[in-house]
C-alpha cells in the first residue's frame, strides 16, 4: 500500500516505530512496514567472530570456547544486531524496534537482556569488554566482530572435512566425513556418493558448503559405495538405518536434524519412527515413502531387473549413451560440466553389481507404515517436475506425517543444481526451517 506511494526510508527510529504500529492497526502486512529490517533471508545468513564467541545466525546458536552456549532468542537477536552494527552505538530505540518489534517494553528488561548478552559472553558491567553502555546513549559492540575465525577472512576457502569410519552392528565399516562447526546436521546418505568426490563436485559442493558454514556437518557412504566397506550382504531399510545410527554415535552426536534427498528419505523415515529421542527436525527433499515396485502397478519385477541389466552393461562408461540417459534422468537440466561430475562421482561410488543391487534394494522399499508415528517437526521439498519420484509420493510423505510442512518448486531435477533457480529456494526453505529449531 505505501509502496505505491514510494515513502522514501525512515531513518529515524521513533518514526520507524511509530510507523510500524501505524501499519500494524491498518493490519498492512509484514514487508510493508520495512523490509530493511526484517532479520531473515538466505543471503544475510552469517557467522560473527568476536572475542572467543561465535554467533550463526542461520543455525541460530551461539558458541563460546567451542561450546554451544543456550541463550534465549531476544538474547540471540539482541548480540546480532550488536554485531552486525560492531563499533557504532545502538539506542534503546533501535533495540526495542529490532529485538521486540516496536513493542513497548521497559528498561529493566532491556537491562536483563544485556546482562544475559554479557553472561553468555563472559562479560561482565563493570570490565564491558564485549558490550559497553554509552550512558543516555544506547550500547556498543566494542569486541572486533569478523565474519570469519581467522582475521575477518571469509571461512569459505578455509572449510575441510575429516574422514573417519563407523561399525555398524552386523560390522560391516561405514565412511563418514565431518566438516564445518556449530550445531550438528546429518545428512543421510543416499545413492550414490563418495565422499571425496562429491566434496569436490560442482552439484554437490555448493550444498556441503552451506551446512558447513553453519553447522557441524555430518554425512557418509552407504554400506557398499563410496568409501564404505563394498563387499557386503545385507542391504535393506532396516541395515541402512542402522548404519546411520552407527555414524551418529560414532560422531557424538545425540539429538540432531537430518537433511535427507532421494533414497535417504525413505531411510531417514525408518530412523526418526525406529529413534524418536535422537531426531530434533527432519527435511525430506525429493524423496518418497514407497519404491516403484510396491507404488506402480505396472512395474513389474521383470521390468526391474530389466533395468538392472542395462545398469550392468553401461555403468562404469562415461560415454555411453546409458549413462548420458541415466543422468539425464536425474537431472536434465544440469550442465555439461555437471553431468560429467556426476558421472564421475557415481562411477567412483559403485560397481556395476552393486549399483544394480542398490537401485533393486531401493524399488522395494516401503515405509508408508512409518510415517504416522514420525515425531520429528518435517518438511517435505518436491520438485513439480521430479522423473524419478512423482509428486504423489512427496504429497504422501506430507499428508501422512503429523504437521509435515510441504513445499513444492518449479524444477525438472532430481538433484538440485546451483545453477538453476530452484537451488536458492530449496536451501532458503531448508536453513529457515532447520533455524526454527534453535530459536
Amino acid at each position: 500500500m505505501f509502496d505505491a506511494f514510494n515513502l522514501p526510508h525512515i531513518g529515524n527510529p521513533r518514526l520507524k516505530k511509530r510507523f510500524r504500529r501505524l501499519c500494524d492497526f491498518l493490519d498492512l502486512p509484514e514487508e510493508t512496514v520495512d523490509p530493511e529490517t526484517k532479520r531473515a533471508g538466505i543471503g544475510r545468513k552469517m557467522r560473527y567472530f568476536f572475542a572467543n564467541c561465535e554467533l550463526n545466525t542461520a543455525s541460530r546458536t551461539f558458541l563460546r570456547d567451542g561450546e554451544t552456549i543456550p541463550i534465549e532468542p531476544q538474547v540471540f537477536d539482541l548480540l546480532h544486531l550488536l554485531a552486525e552494527r560492531a563499533g557504532q552505538v545502538v539506542s534503546k530505540d533501535e533495540l526495542i524496534d529490532v529485538v521486540w518489534n516496536g513493542r513497548i517494553v521497559s528498561d529493566a528488561t532491556i537491562s536483563a537482556r544485556i546482562n544475559a548478552a554479557r553472561t553468555a559472553t563472559g562479560d561482565n558491567g563493570k570490565d564491558q569488554r564485549v558490550i559497553r553502555t554509552v550512558s543516555r546513549r544506547g550500547f556498543e559492540m566494542v569486541a572486533d566482530v569478523s565474519n570469519g575465525p581467522n582475521d575477518s577472512k571469509s571461512a569459505n576457502s578455509e572449510i575441510t572435512q575429516t574422514v573417519r569410519y563407523a561399525t555398524s552392528p552386523d560390522g560391516i565399516q561405514i565412511a563418514y566425513a565431518v566438516s564445518g562447526s556449530g550445531a550438528p546436521l546429518m545428512r543421510a546418505g543416499h545413492f550414490l556418493t563418495h565422499l571425496e568426490k562429491d566434496w569436490q563436485s560442482p552439484v554437490y559442493r555448493p550444498a556441503l558448503e552451506t551446512f558447513s558454514e553453519n553447522y557441524t556437518l555430518v554425512r557418509y557412504d552407504q554400506r557398499g559405495t563410496g568409501l564404505s566397506q563394498t563387499r557386503v550382504d545385507e542391504l535393506s531399510i532396516e541395515a541402512y538405518s542402522n548404519d546411520l545410527l552407527a555414524v551418529a554415535d560414532a560422531a557424538g552426536l545425540d539429538r540432531f536434524p537430518i537433511f535427507a534427498t532421494s533414497q535417504g528419505v525413505p531411510i531417514s523415515v525408518h530412523f526418526a519412527a525406529s529413534h524418536p529421542e535422537r531426531v530434533s527436525r527432519l527435511v525430506l527433499c525429493g524423496g518418497f515413502a514407497q519404491g516403484r515396485l510396491v507404488r506402480d502397478d505396472n512395474y513389474s519385477r521383470d521390468e526391474a531387473e530389466a533395468l538392472m541389466t542395462l545398469v550392468k552393461m553401461g555403468w562404469g562408461q562415461p560415454d555411453s549413451a546409458f549413462m548420458s540417459a541415466f543422468i539425464s534422468m536425474f537431472c536434465p537440466d544440469a550442465s555439461r560440466e555437471e553431468k560429467a561430475s556426476l558421472v564421475e562421482s557415481q562411477v567412483a561410488s559403485a560397481t556395476p553389481e552393486m549399483a544394480a543391487r542398490v537401485r533393486l534394494t531401493i524399488d522395494q522399499f516401503d515405509v508408508a507404515d512409518c510415517l504416522s508415528i514420525v515425531q520429528a517437526p518435517t518438511l517435505v521439498i518436491h520438485a513439480s517436475g521430479d522423473a524419478l519420484h512423482p509428486i504423489s509420493q512427496g504429497q504422501l510423505l506430507a499428508s501422512r506425517i503429523p504437521n509435515a510442512e510441504f513445499r513444492l518448486v518449479e524444477s525438472n531435477n532430481h538433484i538440485f543444481l546451483k545453477s538453476t533457480p530452484a537451488w536458492d529456494e530449496i536451501m532458503s526453505s531448508t536453513m529457515e526451517f532447520l533455524a526454527r529449531g534453535t530459536s
